[in-house]
């Protein structure tokens, strides 16, 4: 019997992806999106090319435009279908724009959430439920290491617990999340709860940067793929503080999709997995801006605010190594240069 795949947030990075990776495994895939990215962060950063792009190209995708917080259509998907695996991307992604919206962020990220769970444990509950987490559930904590500044970089000393990346210990307490990771906290929690207190397969994957050339990037959100884009159409990019120097460990789309593959093929129930390019795939904004104007051929018009973002994290590399323990088939397909190279060649930057 076809397998049936639930995803939300179909048409953004990691929903497109997923939709991609099990149509070619023959799944039949439902999504879900009503491009409220255009209502985040303005038209430039719509996905409906996407969504467009999927009807086009799949005959085993189905879209329904509906809004995770509406209970009534919601319920309708669950009644009609009994997945086998329920990938949930949709999100309000960014701490900045939170901030304006605080509610409108959290029956998003923390209600829209457990609309989807509550749906899923009464008409789904032998599938697997993925929720695509944040490194933000940690807040600022991060900030607190001993962190050397460098000529392009902050990084750890060598002898550091967490010189090898951040793993799921750190507190998650006693920190500045933002009003976005604070929303994020709570649908965290929430599938914790549905795997531990309902028995539930369920599994959280708190990323790092998730990028690809399927990114619609914005100011506000999707530091790579808009840092490509700025450089690309000649639009000046600004710097928010910390000398340029901050640094993000960066994942494709692709080898995310890809784990989310293997915990499909052997779930946990409550697990929570810390994702990202670890030190495999990490670069500081200096870095980034150099190594794209050099693969593009084209100068950066660079701004440098010396103000940071409110909670942002100075330095965050994933350590990818329990997710690795639990699924050692799993293992990376892009590094750090050939994740560039595909924004830089395929990247949507209109």
């Amino acid at each position: 019997m076809t397998k049936k795949l639930l995803v939300t947030g179909s048409a953004g990075l990691i929903g497109s992806e997923s939709v991609k990776f099990f149509c070619s495994k023959g799944f039949e895939v439902f999504g879900i999106d009503n491009d409220m990215r255009s209502y985040f962060f303005g038209k430039e950063a719509s996905t409906s090319w996407n969504r467009d792009r999927l009807k086009k190209e799949y005959n085993n995708y189905h879209h329904i435009t509906a809004d995770i917080r509406n209970e009534d259509a919601i319920e309708k998907v669950f009644k009609e279908h009994r997945f086998d695996l329920v990938i949930h991307t949709a999100a309000q992604p960014s701490h900045d724009w939170a901030a304006k919206e605080p509610l409108t962020d959290f029956s998003i990220n923390a209600t829209g959430t457990l609309i989807l769970l509550e749906n899923f444990r009464k008409h789904s509950p032998e599938g697997v439920f993925i929720f695509t987490s944040t490194n933000k559930v940690y807040g600022d904590t991060p900030n607190n290491l001993p962190l050397i500044e460098g000529k392009t970089r902050f990084e750890l000393p060598k002898n550091h617990t967490y010189y090898k990346g951040i793993d799921e210990s750190m507190s998650i307490d006693q920190s500045k999340h933002s009003v976005f990771g604070a929303s994020k906290v709570a649908a965290d929690v929430m599938v914790q709860e549905y795997g531990r207190y309902f028995g539930l397969k369920t599994v959280i994957f708190r990323g790092g940067c998730l990028t690809g050339p399927a990114h619609s990037g914005a100011k506000l959100h999707g530091f790579l793929a808009y840092l490509v884009k700025c450089i690309a159409t000649g639009r000046k990019y600004t710097i928010m503080g910390y000398k340029g120097k901050q640094v993000r460990d960066n994942i494709h789309s692709f080898d995310l999709v890809n784990a989310f593959y293997q915990t499909y093929k052997k779930p946990r129930r409550g697990e929570v997995y810390n994702i990202g390019g670890s030190r495999y795939s990490n670069i500081s904004i200096l870095e980034a801006l150099e190594k794209v104007q050099e693969i593009l051929k084209k100068k950066a018009v660079v701004e440098y605010a010396k103000e940071n973002r409110s909670g942002d994290h100075i330095w965050y590399i994933s350590d990818v190594s329990k997710f690795q323990a639990h699924y050692p088939e799993w293992n990376y397909k892009y590094d750090g240069d050939a994740i560039l190279s595909d924004l830089c060649k395929g990247g949507h930057f209109s």
